[in-house]
């Protein structure tokens, strides 16, 4: 599989620079670090939970997990987890599983885990398990655009 199409079209849309990481296929976040040779904590998580308000994109590092309590806490909302289906008409150009870190793109709330802010890049999910996307700190912020929400939301 190729780069998901709205991932693509998001990325020329921005006009930023990104670099293409083709790795062995693999089935979780972790394990694409891990094959990738990348430090986790460089590699964008999303979490998509929802509630009665919608959908939520929650970015943390690939080597951490949301922390669910403190998201209630901080949002006072009761979100859970999407379920597989919900994912794969959130994102149906892309295989599940391997969902891009770049909820604007597909019109959905997003909030970023300040662990995953502190890095000088980033490293995410392409759309499929064989392809990282890879950019600097500063292009994701920028490709996330302005009023992202950030705070600790992992451990």
């Amino acid at each position: 599989m190729t780069i998901a199409s709205t991932v693509s079209d998001y990325l020329a849309e921005h006009d930023v620079a990104y670099d293409v990481l083709t790795h062995p296929h693999s089935s979780s976040s972790g394990e694409s670090a891990e094959v990738s040779h990348i430090p986790g904590i460089r590699l964008a998580k999303p979490v998509v939970l929802e509630d009665d308000q919608g959908y939520v994109m929650v970015v943390v590092p690939a080597s951490q997990r949301v922390d669910l309590g403190e998201l209630h806490r901080q949002l006072n909302r009761n979100l859970g987890l999407a379920t597989e289906d919900e994912l794969g008409r959130l994102f149906s150009d892309c295989e599940i599983g391997a969902l891009p870190a770049l909820g604007t793109a597909y019109g959905m709330e997003t909030l970023v885990d300040d662990a995953l802010a502190e890095q000088p890049d980033i490293y995410f999910e392409a759309g499929d398990h064989e392809q990282l996307i890879h950019v600097s700190a500063e292009v994701f912020e920028a490709l996330l655009g302005e009023g992202i929400r950030h705070g600790r939301f992992s451990h």
